[in-house]
């Protein structure tokens, strides 16, 4: 049975994983269920319910990437794939990974599958409060991230952070959405001018993404962190500021100073060029403010923001 039909993978495409993972195994299985799971819009994410001749059943995560939404020169399947197992060999809650299809030739599209992990999304914004209240448990996890190991050759498929959470300054010219918000120029001047001006600091492990949509809970436990297909290495800061700015636009500021602090804390180092990165993280919403700022508040919460980052910023200067 396969319920829903938002870019559902082939059939054939199902079985051959299946085949690929019982491989060596003397193992039949009766049929599989499908369900798309949420958030899928770079990939098309499908839960696979395997059921087999003795009523168990196995649970494992299709991805497979939207070519409408590839970046130019980076390959977020192997991305993906490979930083899957980079953090998983290292003990961090991650979906183990099982295959990397780089070409598309089993899944249809280039993807990969994964274990399927137990645990659910804070929902936001009805969930606001509880987030505010996880905060540290949010950071203590980042700080752990930001310590996972990685080589010269990992870089290869890890996106330059450094580069990319600054993309909007990347051709010297304001993009039109920047230029249309009320800080939107003011952002996009201190950024440029003050970009690669920081403190020298040691490039970490990074998830670029990291926010209450990207992070698993059962209780009060963080089971999984998902969504790597924009992993990289660069200034750990790029991180912290991306999940702070969520904290101000829930109407949380004060959350966000106890997920910097135990940050600081846990990791031991203190991230004195963070207003910077703030400011850079900031250009993401105005791509897109009505998504964004589905109520009133969240707009608010965002100028306050922008304003103390510039305030830090330009004092510090």
């Amino acid at each position: 049975m396969i319920a829903g039909a938002a870019h559902l993978p082939p059939r054939g495409a199902i079985h051959a994983v299946l085949e690929e993972l019982y491989r060596d195994q003397s193992v039949n299985y009766d049929g599989f269920r499908v369900r798309l799971l949420r958030g899928s819009y770079s990939n098309f994410t499908h839960l696979i319910t395997v059921e087999f001749e003795d009523e168990s059943t196995r649970k494992i995560v299709m991805r497979r990437y939207n070519p409408e939404k590839y970046e130019e020169g980076h390959d977020k399947h192997s991305c993906e794939f490979n930083a899957l197992k980079l953090l998983h060999k290292q003990g961090i809650p991650v979906p183990p990974p099982l295959l990397l299809d780089e070409t598309g030739e089993m899944l249809g599209l280039p993807g990969i599958v994964t274990e399927f992990v137990e645990g659910a999304p804070i929902e936001l914004p009805a969930e606001a409060a509880r987030w505010g209240e996880l905060a540290a448990a949010t950071a203590r996890m980042l700080a752990r991230i930001h310590q996972t190991a990685f080589s010269e050759a990992d870089k290869r498929f890890l996106m330059d952070d450094n580069v990319e959470v600054a993309w909007f300054i990347k051709t010297g010219l304001i993009p039109d959405y920047m230029r249309a918000d009320q800080d939107g120029e003011m952002v996009w001047q201190l950024v440029k001018d003050h970009w690669g001006r920081w403190a020298p600091v040691e490039p970490r492990f990074a998830h670029t993404d990291y926010w209450a949509g990207n992070i698993l809970w059962r209780g009060d436990e963080i089971t999984a962190v998902v969504d790597w297909e924009e992993a990289g290495y660069g200034h750990p800061a790029a991180d912290v500021a991306y999940c702070r700015m969520g904290y101000y636009i829930e109407g949380l500021p004060e959350a966000a100073e106890t997920f910097l602090r135990v940050y600081e804390t846990e990791a031991g180092w203190t991230l004195s060029d963070l207003p910077l990165f703030e400011l850079a993280a900031s250009a993401r919403p105005m791509t897109d403010p009505q998504d964004w700022f589905a109520r009133a508040y969240m707009e608010a919460g965002f100028r306050r923001f922008i304003a103390e980052a510039k305030g830090k910023l330009l004092a510090a200067r």
